[in-house]
């Protein structure tokens, strides 16, 4: 079996970090993985790294027949068998490309949870026939995705995974501590993502600003960067956080900067599982979070973590406290946590994705 991976993004995101460990374990298995990636784009490099198979296109926009027309090339000159698109972009131009004659079957990985664009292009492309199955990686997603199909049952859910490997040695080694001259008894509670306007930090820094009033021995992280850091950066300005609340732009150290947080907060308004909790409990480092798409999957309230609604600052602060202050709880969460996270593995992934290509193609 061959398989075309499209992915069309500009950035690395976790969307592409799940497309490397897709393709990383599928290998393993035995199936061809090729790409078709964005020129001069970090998945490029990724390519190049892992000496990958690839092709690096335009992908102008979406309506570019160019890169449509070569995709259809690439699958003939590699024998391609199925065509996987990861992403808008690339479920745009699968589309293009299997009308410009490239009929092989299409798989579409959806992972944000927001619904389907009401307009004419977007109810054309997502029931396009040629697309044989949506694979969406949280039973909320499909639930939301299926609303706008004439073919529901095209959908499947099958989870992110992590790389539980990444984690194994994972320990409290205080670099934040060290690093910004923190006291040993110092907690830290943070957040590992970009930083975009689905993520809502600014419930993150309000509910910052509610827990500094009630105690001085916390320090708030939020590792990563994004568009809206200025943003942020700015309304943490104007609230007098910025001793209390510090950014560390992007870090390639999360295995090691995840155990030392004592508390991850997750203040999203929409998430289509929410990898980084997953990294959390491979850390055993507590969550609380906003009930947004599918993090109620895996954040099981009183058992996983904490759970609160979307823009909740208030709610959010009182677990964190009780979090803070209940050493039993706080074990007894992440150790079901821990328990959780063995099940949501990388090769998980890729065993139930196989197995949805073996369906399409009749293989067995």
């Amino acid at each position: 079996m061959r398989v075309l991976h499209l992915v069309s993004e500009k950035t690395w995101r976790g969307g592409e970090q799940q497309v490397a460990y897709l393709i990383e374990e599928l290998t393993r298995q035995g199936i061809g993985c090729y790409v078709a990636c964005r020129k001069n784009t970090p998945f490029e490099a990724h390519c190049q790294q892992w000496k990958l198979p690839y092709i690096a296109l335009p992908y102008a926009n979406e309506f570019d027949l160019g890169t449509a027309q070569k995709i259809k090339q690439y699958c003939q000159q590699q024998q391609i068998d199925l065509v996987h698109a990861h992403s808008g972009h690339a479920h745009a131009i699968s589309v293009w490309s299997y009308l410009l004659g490239n009929r092989r079957p299409i798989i579409l990985s959806r992972r944000v949870d927001f619904p389907v664009k009401d307009n004419a292009l977007s109810r054309y492309k997502y029931n396009f026939g040629g697309i044989k199955r949506i694979i969406c990686v949280s039973d909320k997603i499909k639930e939301v995705v299926s609303r706008s199909l004439k073919r529901p049952e095209v959908c499947v859910t099958v989870h992110s995974g992590i790389d539980m490997s990444r984690f194994a040695a994972s320990n409290r080694q205080q670099n934040l501590h060290r690093a910004y001259n923190l006291p040993p008894q110092q907690k830290l509670i943070g957040n590992v993502s970009a930083i975009a306007p689905h993520k809502d930090y600014f419930t993150f820094v309000d509910t910052a600003a509610l827990l500094l009033q009630q105690r001085t021995d916390l320090t708030f992280f939020i590792i990563g960067d994004g568009p809206l850091r200025r943003q942020v950066e700015a309304y943490v300005q104007e609230k007098g956080l910025q001793e209390s609340i510090i950014f560390t732009g992007f870090r390639e150290d999360v295995p090691q900067l995840m155990p030392e947080l004592d508390v991850l907060l997750v203040t999203s308004e929409t998430e289509g599982l929410g990898t980084t909790i997953l990294d959390a409990f491979a850390c055993r480092t507590a969550v609380v979070a906003t009930a947004a798409g599918g993090i109620p999957e895996i954040v099981l309230h009183e058992k996983t973590g904490l759970l609160a609604a979307v823009k909740d600052a208030p709610a959010l602060a009182s677990h964190l406290q009780r979090l803070l202050s209940d050493a039993t709880l706080r074990e007894s969460l992440t150790e079901q946590a821990y328990k959780m996270a063995l099940t949501f593995s990388k090769e998980q992934t890729a065993l139930k994705t196989a197995a949805v290509y073996k369906e399409v193609l009749g293989v067995r």
